[in-house]
């Protein structure tokens, strides 16, 4: 510590000492102090002077004190071993760096061999820009002789009367020269003028740096080399420059060749894309049409007419393309038959409910899917695969067999290769039976007949393949081609021979497809998935089906975001005949639409557009009445029907489409069912919208109401109903509509008077004597008056009595008087009928 401290010097006792140090804000603390003295080591006599000898190991004059001999060579070693790895390290250092040396060397003379190839091509360029300069220089100079020479002919012929309009004075001729007229008339002041405008223009040009300015582009190589200098110009604008002054020296610009160029025009275009396609200005083309008297701006649309006037006046040429083309980019190339390889077969089992087709296929997949069925039945197409013991790789697809399913069963029959037409051998060709097999001939595919319940005590096989006789289907067993297998879903009983039929008609339809395309399927199913969104169970039919790919279907359009097996599991691909559920679609397809793949999103966006306009328009065109005697008759038409109007909407496409169809079939000419709207999904608030402002319950199909949407029922007091079974739900429709029905009115005859008598009563009229021949004749009853069997009068009875007294009837056999209410032409022979009218309750 420094003296001016104020605080003791440090002193040391017996080697030892105490220390006080001071801290902030007073604080104080005795340190006690340990010192050593430095030991000094005294060389003998012998020891060598310089410092740099090593010490040896066996002489203890040079070594440390206190170190070993082991010690003294351990350390001696380490001292070796870093000098050589400082050594090493040393040589890597000098090689990377001769290495880099070498690669900096070979980047220069790159760049140097860059930049000379670039000079060369600039030096090519400007000498063949020269030589056009001065090719186009002599031409004009030769063009500028001849006009000199045709001048001064000129001049000649007109000399004569030039030399007397000449000026008699010489000396204005003189005067004139003198102030610098030349013989191109140019003053002597501009010329110098110009000159020294142009020698400022060059010295600026010098000023701005051109001498240092870099010819080429700037490349990698230069950079990193390390060349200096700003930015350098572009071969581009170098020969912009010097086409500039090619076209100064000539005299002034010329017009470009303008290129004309070929226009495709769609019925509508907007005018922004109309001047894209012609590469024009969109202010030119939006001047174009102010001047055709057409006020148009950028966005809108102009009709094709108008558009081919506008490219015809800009010197293009027309190609009209409709909207349809748009689907020409769907590929529909025809596959070579070198790169077609063996598909699996798609199996369609069909027949009629209850059959036991989804049974049969439980059994084939050892698994159990009928449980799952609401009410036992299938209503939703499902898509399997099966792999047999065989390894044969088979694709099914199991249809409903209900009537409501009709539309359903026929998609089904047209994506398949194989029918399985499954017969119960209890109860024979039934009505859905002998659709399955119309459809089956209309797709014009192979069938196999699959007698099942073949372990009843009640079967008959027999009495199966004679019934199928009246429809054309003529098995094995009957001497036709169509194979049959007897087989029971509950015992297994005949399923390897099924299988093995399968396998047997799929060989002989050889079938095949190519993997390697762009991939095309059919929807067999759709349905919005609360979580998952529209989902689409799709068998591919052609090409292999990728995550990724964008892809338009119908009127939607998507880009595939999974790909989900019949056994729920993902995969990243999938080829033909493999059934697949698809996610990624920007809405719900209706079942049986085709999937293909596209290119672009651009591509499938604009399919998708087009597609829903034609439909629009189409439902547009065939729900509107085209003619006044139209409008009348479906007027008329209308106010004698009465409607029932309801609101469906059901968990899946199909499900929705095959209730639709159902709706339509109920009902006659007094009364019919209307479907406001039939949807995929939840029933929403939107739905419960739509219900209210028609009065019309709402029809949920194995789907339900959200939380708003049951509020909202609740405060406009529409109802939903809830089916899982579509049975149950015609059932109600039907007996819903049969309460529009008016109530039958039938007239039930009662008995028969004949008139043997007339007589004229005053203040009655006349008043027929008659015979009760048959029945009742009663006052309150219906009366016609029948002469010579036809029916001259029909009303109701003024007075019946019998002798004097009136009476409610009269019995057969008995006589009595009647008299019509406003009808007084009765004769005797006449014969009057008596009948009442009951009303009867109908239903449809």
């Amino acid at each position: 510590m420094s003296d001016n401290d104020g605080k003791k010097p440090l002193g040391l006792r017996g080697g030892a000492g105490n220390v006080k140090q001071s801290f902030s804000h007073g604080r104080t603390k005795n340190v006690v102090v340990e010192t050593k003295r430095k030991r000094v080591v005294v060389p003998k006599p012998g020891a060598s002077k310089s410092g740099s000898a090593s010490p040896k190991a066996g002489d203890p004059s040079r070594r440390p004190a206190g170190i070993s001999d082991a010690e003294l060579e351990r350390r001696m070693k380490a001292l070796a071993m870093a000098k050589a790895r400082e050594a090493d390290d040393q040589a890597k250092r000098e090689a990377e760096e001769r290495a880099r040396e070498e690669e900096r060397e070979r980047r220069k003379a790159e760049a140097e061999a860059k930049e000379r190839e670039e000079r060369e091509r600039e030096e090519a360029l400007r000498a063949k820009a020269e030589e056009e300069e001065r090719k186009k220089r002599e031409a004009e100079e030769a063009a500028k002789r001849d006009a000199q020479q045709k001048a001064a002919a000129k001049e000649k012929r007109q000399q004569p009367a030039a030399a007397s309009q000449a000026p008699a004075d010489p000396s204005v001729a003189q005067a004139a020269e003198a102030r610098g007229a030349g013989p191109t008339g140019a003053r002597k002041p501009d010329r110098e003028r110009d000159n020294r405008n142009n020698d400022n223009k060059q010295n600026r040009g010098k000023g701005r740096g051109d001498d240092n300015r870099r010819s080429g582009k700037l490349s990698l190589n230069d950079a990193l080399s390390g060349r200096d200098g700003g930015r350098q110009r572009s071969i581009a604008a170098m020969r912009r420059k010097q086409e500039k002054a090619r076209q100064k020296a000539i005299g002034g610009q010329q017009q470009r060749e303008k290129v004309v160029r070929e226009v495709q025009l769609p019925e509508i275009i907007t005018v922004a894309e109309l001047a894209n396609r012609m590469a024009e200005r969109v202010a030119d083309v939006v001047k174009a049409l102010m001047q055709n008297g057409i006020m148009a701006t950028q966005n809108q649309s102009i009709d094709a007419d108008t558009a081919e006037l506008i490219i015809e006046e800009f010197g293009h040429r027309v190609q009209r393309v409709s909207d349809a083309d748009v689907e020409q980019a769907i590929d529909q190339v025809e596959d070579k038959s070198e790169d077609l390889q063996s598909r699996p077969p798609v199996i369609t089992i069909m027949g009629h409910v209850d059959h036991g087709k989804t049974s049969l296929l439980d059994a084939i997949r050892k698994a159990n899917v009928v449980s799952g069925e609401a009410g036992g039945i299938t209503q939703h197409i499902g898509a399997y695969q099966v792999t047999t013991d065989s390894g044969a790789v088979l694709s099914f697809l199991d249809t409903p067999g209900h009537a409501a399913f009709t539309s359903m069963r026929a998609r089904g029959a047209q994506v398949t290769d194989i029918v399985v037409l499954v017969v119960a051998a209890d109860d024979a060709v039934m009505p859905q039976t002998i659709e399955a097999i119309a459809h089956a001939k209309a797709a014009k595919v192979p069938m196999i007949v699959a007698i099942n319940k073949c372990d009843k005590p009640d079967a008959n096989a027999v009495k199966v393949r004679t019934d199928l006789l009246q429809h054309e289907v003529l098995v094995e067993e009957m001497g036709g081609d169509v194979q049959d297998v007897e087989v029971s879903a509950k015992t297994g009983k005949g399923l390897p021979e099924l299988l093995e039929a399968i396998a047997l008609q799929a060989e002989i339809l050889e079938l095949q497809a190519n993997p390697d395309r762009a991939a095309a399927g059919a929807v067999i199913e759709a349905q919005l998935d609360v979580g998952r969104g529209p989902v689409a169970t799709v068998l591919v039919q052609n090409g292999t089906l990728k995550r990724g790919d964008i892809f338009v279907v119908g009127e939607q359009w998507g880009k595939v975001r999974a790909l989900i097996n019949d056994k729920g599991d993902r995969v990243e691909e999938a080829g033909p005949s493999v059934p697949v559920e698809v996610l990624g679609l920007n809405g719900t397809p209706e079942a049986g639409d085709v999937l293909n793949v596209v290119e672009t999103e651009a591509q499938a966006r604009e399919i998708a557009d087009y597609r829903a306009h034609a439909a629009k328009e189409k439902r547009a065109a065939a729900g509107a009445a085209t003619t006044l005697e139209q409008l009348m008759a479906k007027a008329k038409e209308d106010k004698n029907v009465a409607e029932l109007p309801i609101v469906v909407k059901a968990d899946v496409q199909g499900s929705a489409e095959a209730i639709v169809q159902a709706m339509e079939k109920i009902g006659n000419e007094e009364v019919r069912v209307r479907v406001l709207h039939h949807g995929v999904g939840a029933i929403t608030e939107t739905d419960i919208g739509l219900a209210e402002a028609s009065g019309a319950p709402v029809m949920g199909f194995n789907v339900r109401a959200n939380a708003p949407a049951r509020n909202s029922a609740n405060q406009k007091g529409v109802e939903i109903r809830y089916y899982s079974v579509i049975y149950d739900l015609v059932d109600d429709v039907k007996k819903a509509a049969s309460g529009l029905l008016s109530a039958e009115v039938r007239e039930n005859f009662i008995g028969y008077a004949s008139i043997r008598e007339v007589f004229k009563v005053s203040n009655v009229g006349k008043v027929a004597g008659c015979l009760v021949t048959e029945g009742v004749a009663r006052r309150s009853a219906g009366v016609r008056l029948l002469r010579d069997d036809v029916v001259i009068h029909e009303g109701t009875l003024k007075t019946l009595k019998r002798f004097k007294d009136e009476v409610k009837e009269v019995i057969s056999g008995q006589e009595c008087g009647m008299a019509f209410e406003n009808y007084d032409d009765i004769r005797p022979g006449d014969v009057i009928e008596i009948f009442e009218r009951e009303e009867v309750e109908r239903s449809l």
